[in-house]
């Protein structure tokens, strides 16, 4: 998989553009200034970038180190300052509680592994982090504007809940929840209109 987003992010320009997801811009004003952010699989990084301008301290993990590289180029072109590890969420453990939020967008796991990748990144939230994702639906299957062609990777709402609205330590609470049509414009790799699933949720207090 390493070499199948090598290979995608080698191309000229930026895959997926140089701007923010509009989920995550929509939810942004919810973090409090200076908040650290986990991006998992950020790829040449948009998301991470983006919320390092907005003053942020930001973590961007993927597994491809050429999107790795071109997210710090994009940083210093933007002026910012963003960390960067080069891991696989398949046996990558954050450190737990580290994290004011997680921004997972457009990260399609195997189901085998999802539930315990998003497990790991819960409790890489600190009591009261926002969760952030956005993911293509099933709906979304056919269809050319962007996402995995295997119904394996895709998500809809009941699977998100699954997977964190759980009576465990740490599940999370449900803030906001939304599964359609979204016209999507981000760079060659998301365009037209696409189904997504977008997740908000809150990681619980310490008792």
């Amino acid at each position: 998989m390493n070499a199948f987003w090598d290979q995608r992010y080698a191309e000229p320009g930026y895959k997926y553009g140089t701007e923010p997801n509009a989920w995550l811009r929509a939810q942004a004003h919810r973090l409090a200034p200076g908040s650290r952010v986990l991006v998992p699989g950020d790829g040449e990084g948009r998301n991470s970038v983006w919320l390092a301008q907005h003053g942020h301290r930001v973590l961007a993990m993927d597994s491809s180190a050429v999107g790795l590289a071109k997210a710090q180029a994009l940083a210093r072109q933007r002026g910012v300052v963003i960390d960067t590890q080069l891991a696989d969420l398949a046996d990558w453990v954050p450190a737990p509680g580290a994290a004011d939020a997680v921004v997972l967008v457009f990260v399609h796991l195997p189901s085998a592994l999802r539930a315990i990748a998003h497990r790991r990144l819960a409790q890489a939230l600190r009591p009261g982090g926002l969760m952030l994702v956005e993911a293509f639906h099933p709906r979304q299957l056919g269809r050319s504007s962007g996402g995995p062609k295997d119904p394996d990777m895709l998500v809809d709402l009941a699977t998100l809940r699954a997977d964190w609205c759980t009576d465990r330590d740490d599940g999370l609470d449900e803030i906001e929840a939304w599964e359609g049509e979204v016209a999507l414009a981000e760079g060659p790799g998301h365009q037209g209109l696409g189904w997504v699933s977008r997740w908000l949720g809150r990681q619980r207090a310490a008792t």
